[in-house]
Formats: structure tokens, sequence, C-alpha cells
């Protein structure tokens, strides 16, 4: 039976344990954007033993690459990107103690197996409904490669996404389980 979890974006390592694929989230707290290009300027910053522009540890990224506000809204359409695009990167991440990304789709066998090892969760939201997505976001704020533009680092702050858990710390897998329930021998 799937649960609700209602929680803060600094506690979901926390509840991450009792989450299992398919489990309903509504996240308020805060979280950051990344998608490739950010990613690719973190890790030069990582490798030049330079801090990330945000704590790594417990964190939350989210795969997207918000629209400018408008109507008094911090954001326009903020929709999830394509995780897989993100996978070469995500083990680092997860090994440096990301504690949740969110996005959608599929993700590798790498990235499944790096979620079990650190305890992580991968948090799936709807594509295709970034304006809906927009009125969960509060507050918005650039705080890193400004030069990349939507791709930049953001640091948002979130009232009750919605979000289902895609990969869980034990290795549930929606997307596996899904396949399986529908599959024809």
């Amino acid at each position: 039976m799937q649960k609700l979890f209602e929680i803060d974006a600094a506690e979901v390592r926390k509840y991450a344990g009792e989450m299992r694929a398919g489990d309903r989230v509504l996240l308020t707290g805060t979280v950051y954007t990344s998608r490739d290009q950010a990613h690719m300027a973190i890790f030069r910053l990582l490798d030049e033993k330079k801090p990330a522009p945000f704590e790594l540890r417990d964190a939350v990224i989210y795969y997207a690459g918000p629209t400018p506000g408008h109507d008094g809204m911090p954001t326009g359409a903020c929709g999830p990107t394509t995780s897989s695009r993100m996978d070469g990167f995500t083990p680092r991440l997860l090994d440096l103690g990301v504690a949740a990304m969110i996005g959608k789709g599929l993700r590798s066998d790498q990235v499944r197996a790096s979620i079990v090892k650190n305890g992580a969760v991968y948090l799936c939201a709807v594509g295709g409904a970034g304006a809906l997505i927009a009125k969960s976001i509060k507050s918005m704020e650039e705080i890193a490669f400004p030069e990349l533009g939507c791709e930049s680092v953001k640091r948002l702050y979130v009232e009750k996404m919605p979000l289902t858990v895609g990969i869980d710390p034990a290795g549930g897998d929606i997307f596996r389980q899904g396949r399986e329930r529908y599959r024809m021998d």
C-alpha cells in the first residue's frame, strides 16, 4: 500500500529508509536546480578542490531549468528534465552526500546501485506539468553559474511539491516494477 510523506527537504534522508517506490511525497523546503551544464561546472570546481556552490550533504537536487517568473510568481514553468542525462554525475554526488534527486524517467543500474549504497532516494515529478509544479515554488534565487542562463544553479524554496518515489533505498524501482507487471511472456 502506498504511503504519503509530507516532509521537509532537509529531512529526506531521515525518512528515505521508510520510502518505497510508488509512495507519494509532498516536499517542503530548499532544493537546488542543476542540469547537465551545471553538473559539469560543479564537477570542475570539485576537481579543482573548490567547494560546490551549495552544501552537498543532505541536499536535494532538482533536474530543472526554470523559466523566468511572471504575474508575481518567482518562476515560470519549472518541469523536470530527463534524469538519465545526469546519470554519469550522480554516483559521485551521492557519495558526497546528496540525499535525493528529482527528475523524470529511468535511471541506470549504476545510479540505482548508488542510491542503495548511499541510502538516498530518487523522486519523480510529472513531466509536462511545469506550470503546475511552479505553483509549489515560493522563492527562487540564482546562486551560481549565471552564464548558463536557465541552467544556472538556483536555490528554490518549495511548499508541498508533489512527487513520487521512483527509486527507494532498498532498490525498488517504479519503472522496473511497472514493466514487470505488464510483461507478457
